[in-house]
């Protein structure tokens, strides 16, 4: 038998018990103090003016998002969204095609630079 089963299985002492109303008691009061301090809160002016507050900032809120909702705002943000994100994928296109015509480009000059740097005449170019 461990330790733990042998204190389970002895009585408790007079004082125990005495120990554990006494904390039982404390705690009740502790309890009971703790919702008389409640109510008096909620039942004071300052609470009181406090939810007042708290529910016209809440009707405040709500009319305002019911507005948002109506204008139409909603969709006009979304659609000018869509459209820049067209606008700048059309843009990233242009600038990949552009990014290449000068590679190619500074290719060419590079190559013709290397030529001559060589000795080696210039091609004509073709029209």
């Amino acid at each position: 038998m461990n330790i733990m089963e042998e204190n389970k299985q002895q009585p408790q002492t007079p004082r125990e018990d005495k120990l554990k109303d006494k904390a039982k008691n404390l705690l009740n009061k502790a309890d009971d103090l703790l919702d008389e301090s409640v109510d008096k809160l909620k039942k004071s002016k300052a609470f009181e003016k406090a939810s007042e507050a708290l529910k016209q900032a809440e009707d405040f809120v709500e009319e305002k998002i019911d507005e948002f909702e109506k204008s139409g705002m909603k969709e006009k943000l979304e659609s000018m969204a869509d459209k820049a994100e067209e606008k700048a994928s059309e843009t990233l296109k242009k600038i990949k095609t552009l990014g290449k015509n000068i590679a190619e480009k500074a290719e060419i000059k590079m190559d013709e630079l290397a030529d001559n740097l060589k000795g080696k005449p210039k091609e004509e170019k073709k029209p």
